[in-house]
């Protein structure tokens, strides 16, 4: 019995990162996990020669709710494999991030080569009604970062909105914050990261907030679409 209990506790350690909610526990757990895969894609990266795309977000990338390998990245990463690209995706996802935490965690990720960088954040500044400048700046630092570190790196923006609880003007001016982005830094946009999914009960889990397996899905479609051609096209290979 005492050994039953012993090998529980192991198993239920072992499941717990993959439970962690939005908290700062979740963010510790994520991060070493990440940075635990980071290493191990930068060794298969050497052997295979493929290329690196680098998923930097929140919750909404991390898979809340959700398993691993039911989160968009992993949606992409199927995708590339199917069709036999030489792209190894990283999921480097921490359940509420805000602009300014990513851009304090930025530098170490940038310790592996990446070749597109795939920047989706800001919703949870917009939901906490965080200062649009700080977002806008954040973002802008972040963007500069990656560049400053591998010039030739291709960006994609994943475009978000929130729903008008700040009021309208707050809603309109975040949104813009994306569409200036793309305008000023010459980055490729994906409108809305959560298009055919926000506001949609059936794709969201019970917090109405976070997509469900099916949702994912979707989402994944919305980010194929404008990834699809970075990494298909005849200088890519």
């Amino acid at each position: 019995m005492i050994t039953l209990k012993r090998n529980l506790m192991v198993l239920l350690l072992a499941v717990l990162p993959f439970l962690a909610g939005c908290g700062e526990a979740a963010k510790t757990d994520q991060l070493e996990t990440q940075q635990a895969a980071a290493g191990e894609e930068t060794s298969t990266q050497k052997t295979a020669h493929t290329q690196t795309i680098l998923f930097f977000g929140n919750s909404l990338t991390a898979g809340y709710g959700l398993e691993p390998d039911q989160a968009f990245p992993a949606l992409i990463q199927e995708r590339i494999d199917s069709l036999g690209l030489p792209y190894k995706v990283i999921n480097a996802g921490v359940s509420g991030e805000t602009t300014a935490g990513g851009k304090s965690r930025i530098d170490w990720l940038l310790k592996q080569p990446i070749d597109i960088f795939v920047l989706e954040l800001g919703a949870n500044d917009g939901l906490r009604g965080i200062n649009l400048t700080e977002t806008y700046q954040n973002l802008l630092s972040i963007i500069g970062k990656v560049r400053a570190k591998y010039p030739d790196v291709k960006i994609v923006l994943a475009g978000m909105q929130i729903p008008p609880n700040m009021g309208k003007t707050y809603a309109q001016e975040f949104r813009s914050i994306y569409t200036r982005l793309e305008k000023e830094e010459n980055i490729v946009l994906i409108p809305f990261l959560l298009e055919n999914v926000a506001g949609i009960p059936e794709l969201n889990q019970a917090d109405g907030v976070h997509p469900t397996v099916e949702g994912q899905k979707i989402v994944a479609e919305n980010v194929w679409e404008v990834l699809e051609p970075l990494v298909t096209s005849k200088d890519e290979a």
